[in-house]
């Protein structure tokens, strides 16, 4: 009875999430995907937002992150923190403006928690946005398999 009633907790607190795959990367179809490497997700009346799959692929593993502090403002495209690897350091870009409510600490002690779970544990921050639907029509959804190819597609030739 026991097993039984764990299997449903944990299908009720961890549904299962649709995946878009395209070229090996994994791309959730609940979420919204920016330009600069960076996915949304709506949680009621705020979102939280992290590195893409592809992104910390590309990095190869995190060994740093700095983000800007709790209770300051962003910018649609601005700076949200830098991110390094062994190979690389880069700006994480804020997909939304707004005013950022919290701060993984998780990912700030150890980066490369995004590169083995980018779309949760991962997570980077969790923003209270000033214009969400002005900034959505600005970002990819993550059920456009069409669209995020052709993203996908581009970025790959600019950083091959």
């Amino acid at each position: 009875m026991k097993i039984v009633i764990s299997c449903i907790l944990l299908f009720v607190y961890y549904p299962v999430r649709e995946m878009v795959k395209i070229d090996g990367n994994e791309f959730p179809d609940d979420l919204y995907f920016h330009r600069d490497h960076m996915w949304v997700k709506i949680e009621g009346e705020n979102v939280r937002v992290g590195y893409n799959d592809w992104a910390q692929e590309a990095a190869g593993k995190l060994v740093n992150l700095n983000t800007r502090k709790v209770g300051r403002s962003v910018k649609t495209g601005k700076t949200l923190g830098t991110v390094e690897s062994g190979k690389w350091v880069g700006p994480l870009k804020a997909p939304v403006a707004g005013e950022i409510l919290e701060i993984n600490q998780e990912v700030l002690k150890n980066p490369s928690v995004i590169n083995g779970d980018p779309y949760g544990a991962g997570w980077v921050a969790l923003i209270a946005p000033s214009d969400l639907e002005a900034d959505k029509g600005e970002l990819i959804p993550g059920s456009d398999r069409e669209v995020l190819g052709a993203w996908l597609t581009e970025e790959k030739k600019k950083n091959a």
